[in-house]
Formats: structure tokens, C-alpha cells, sequence
């Protein structure tokens, strides 16, 4: 079976309409895709879905499951920021919208307040930035901050599939701000490795960083895989689409040796 459940439209920051998407994914083959607005709510935010777009949002993935459903399967979900104090992907919080399921990311790093955040994939300036004015550009600090949110996402929140999991990756590339084969960084995965066997959450091997040409690898890394693999974590391959070419980007590489 041919499924993506991380797709993103103009509704937040992609760039194609929801019935774009289920074109192309029809042409593409696909046996299921899985809708997953950007969403920190109650809150809104740049590149988000709005708090006010929520009700239109539902309506518009629901009617086309049902104009689709003989061609394809189409499921309503968000993408759900965790922001210690502010926001988080559990069930509870986005019950009143019924989503088939939730994916729980990090996109912001906390330094000390919810109102002091570094964004981590945003561009690679912006987060030289935040590394600069937010860590004193400690980027060992910043790290361990993000991994240990995600933990604690992981082991206090209910939702479905953990979002790209090592997205301080994604700009490495450029910036050269971390060692990924520092002992202390393995440490880091290792540890959240645990933490999210220990969960029983699904997650995604993320190709996005790929269609948009930041890395020639998903997120996790591949020693992450390993990791994940050797404790029995559940992976599926995610496109994390913002566009209707990017759809299924590295659907055809063996990502699990």
C-alpha cells in the first residue's frame, strides 16, 4: 500500500490546494493520504493554520474524502506543535475537530520561556540567530533542549506519529554548527531512542529535507534509524509534502536495513 500521512497545503505553508494534492497523489498511485495542517492551537502563528481557518479546514478534507472515496483514502489530521506551556499534540486539546489522527513535531526550542524560542527549521539565518541571542551560542545547550522536549512530548502527550525527530539536522549542512558523531549528541539519541520505545509511538522517517534540498537523507539520521530499529520502534516513510511534486520524494530508497 502506497500512503503518505504528512501532507501540507496552502492552508498553512504549502504550496497547492488539498484537491491539488489528491491529484497528484491519485496520479502518483497512491492508496491513501493523510492531510496534516500546521497547527499550535489554540494559537495561530506564520505558517500555521489560523484559528479562525480550523472549521473550514475540517470541512474542506472531509468533503473530499467523501467526493474521493472511491479512488482514494483521505484522512484529516494536524501536525501539532509541542511548546512547553503553550501548546501540545494530545488528543484532548483537538478532540473538537475529530481528526483520524495526530503527527506531534518541534519546531521551536525554548530557551527558559515559552516567549524566548528559537525557531529550528524556519531558515538556516534565523537560526543562527536564535542560536546566537537565545543559547549564547551554545549549540551543545540548544541540542540537548530540543531532545529532551521532545522526550518529555513523548511520554506526556497523546497523539499518534512523532514528526521528524532530529529536525536540528536539517541545516547542519550549511551551518556546520554541530558534530553529529560527538559522544554527547549519540548520548542524546540514544536517550530518546529509549524514550520513544518506550511510548509505543509510530515514527516517521521524514523525506522533506530531500525535496527541498537541505539533506540527502530523512529525518531520523541513519544511525537514529539503527537505534530505533534495534528497540522495535514502528517506522513509515512520510513525505512531509508542501508541494504536489514532493508527494512521494524517496519513496523508492530502503530506508531500514
Amino acid at each position: 500500500m502506497k500512503a503518505n500521512y504528512h501532507t501540507h497545503t496552502s492552508f498553512c505553508d504549502g504550496k497547492n490546494t488539498p484537491e491539488e494534492m489528491v491529484a497528484a497523489a491519485i496520479q502518483k498511485g497512491f492508496d491513501t493520504l493523510g492531510f496534516t495542517a500546521h497547527a499550535m492551537y489554540p494559537f495561530g502563528g506564520e505558517g500555521y493554520l489560523s484559528t479562525a481557518r480550523y472549521g473550514e479546514y475540517v470541512q474542506t478534507i472531509r468533503a473530499l474524502a467523501e467526493t474521493y472515496k472511491d479512488r482514494i483514502k483521505i484522512l484529516l489530521g494536524f501536525e501539532a506543535d509541542y511548546i512547553p506551556g503553550r501548546t501540545a499534540p494530545d488528543r484532548a486539546r483537538y478532540a473538537p475537530f475529530k481528526p483520524d489522527y495526530l503527527i506531534g513535531s518541534i519546531h521551536f526550542v525554548c530557551a527558559g520561556s515559552p516567549d524566548r524560542q528559537v525557531a529550528v527549521d524556519y531558515s538556516p539565518e534565523r537560526l543562527a540567530a536564535g542560536l546566537r541571542d537565545c543559547f549564547g551560542g551554545d549549540a551543545k545547550a540548544f541540542l540537548q533542549s530540543y531532545f529532551a522536549a521532545l522526550r518529555e512530548m513523548v511520554s506526556h502527550h497523546e497523539f499518534d506519529i512523532v514528526g521528524h525527530p532530529d529536525l536540528p539536522r536539517k541545516f547542519n549542512g550549511k551551518l556546520r554548527y554541530f558534530d553529529e558523531a560527538a559522544p554527547w549528541y549519540r548520548d542524546e539519541l540514544v536517550r530518546t531512542a529509549d524514550a520513544l520505545a518506550a511510548s509505543g509511538k509510530t515514527v516517521e522517517i521524514n523525506t522533506g529535507a530531500i525535496s527541498r534540498g537541505w539533506l540527502d537523507d530523512a529525518y531520523p539520521s541513519k544511525e537514529f534509524r539503527r537505534l530505533l530499529a534495534e528497540r522495535g520502534v514502528r517506522m513509515i516513510v512520510n513525505s512531509d509534502a508542501h508541494f504536489v511534486d514532493g508527494l512521494d520524494c524517496g519513496f523508492d530508497r530502503r530506508w531500514v536495513d
